[in-house]
């Protein structure tokens, strides 16, 4: 029997219905049986503001410890002016503190940018690896995912495209061969 990996799934968007979450669903259900994909949920975090880390709030506490004991991370982000959504930014900044005791440390990771205008989400998605090679995070470099015209991405009952569908599958199945390598 092969080892499965528990993989935390941060999507950039707050939408309930966002692109960037019909993405991570589609992701989860073409996972392969090595990776189980559970979402983590970065709405509810406060700022971030090091003041209150001394008695940190119940949503910075459950927040790590979804990141800490995973053992890899997928982000699943939109762009937002060429970059990150502030919300997944103050989400990768709780994760990272209190100084020295980053939660993402050492974990695996990929990121997908989600867009649904031309470019694929590729400020979004390059900004976030800046921060992941700071936070020893170490990510996929192929394939590159860039997702354009995503609004095309699903029909209107959420079903994924057909001609979607072996991207995604290429990307997930080469994440899981990416978590297994990186494991200590």
């Amino acid at each position: 029997m092969s080892q499965v990996y528990s993989v935390a799934v941060v999507v950039g968007s707050l939408r309930k219905e966002s692109l960037n979450r019909k993405v991570a669903r589609a992701l989860a259900e073409l996972a392969p049986s090595n990776l189980k994909l559970h979402s983590v949920e970065i709405g509810e975090l406060a700022l971030y503001n090091e003041d209150i880390d001394a008695n940190p709030p119940q949503a910075y506490k459950t927040f790590r410890e979804q990141i800490r004991s995973s053992d890899a991370v997928l982000f699943v982000t939109p762009e937002y002016n060429r970059s990150v959504p502030g919300v997944l930014k103050n989400a990768i900044d709780v994760g990272s503190r209190p100084y020295g005791q980053s939660a993402w440390n050492g974990k695996p990771g990929a990121v997908i940018s989600v867009s649904p205008g031309a470019v694929g989400g590729f400020g979004a998605n390059h900004h976030l690896r800046q921060s992941l090679v700071f936070l020893d995070v170490p990510c996929m470099q192929q394939p590159e995912a860039y997702i354009a015209g995503a609004a095309t991405l699903f029909d209107e009952h959420g079903k994924l495209s057909e001609k979607t569908r072996p991207f995604l599958q290429a990307f997930i199945d080469k994440f899981a061969v990416w978590v297994e390598r990186h494991q200590k």
